[in-house]
């Protein structure tokens, strides 16, 4: 029996073991912020696709994403607690839309989550 893979699964794989090899603690969060993002544009477009195996498997790596975010997350910094706080919401979120799919939910979570990354960026290069 042959494995049917999906070759952008299969690129997007290479391309995040590539990333973290090697990628400072900076990066690291980058990295989990643009694959929860990605995840969960991946998600709505499979929903409104009708391809339940694809959402399935990108809302599972939007949560393996966001827990990364959240066991990285320093409580001694003063945004610590607001991130886990943020990061928690977009989990039950995600978890929730499982079950009820919540497209609109989904594009908020979406957007904090690259207005992060972008303000991560910023601060790193400003």
């Amino acid at each position: 029996m042959q494995l049917r893979r999906d070759p952008g699964e299969t690129y997007r794989r290479v391309d995040f073991d590539a990333r973290v090899t090697g990628a400072s603690s900076l990066q690291l969060v980058v990295l989990c912020l643009e694959q929860a993002a990605g995840s969960l544009g991946r998600a709505i477009y499979a929903q409104h696709h009708a391809d339940n195996a694809a959402k399935s498997a990108a809302l599972t790596r939007a949560i393996a994403a966001i827990t990364a975010l959240e066991l990285g997350v320093d409580t001694s910094n003063p945004v610590g607690t607001p991130l886990l706080q943020l990061y928690q919401a977009a989990r039950r979120t995600i978890l929730d839309s499982a079950l009820r799919f919540d497209a609109p939910g989904l594009e908020t979570i979406r957007t904090d989550l690259l207005e992060i990354r972008e303000a991560m960026l910023g601060t790193a290069t400003g």
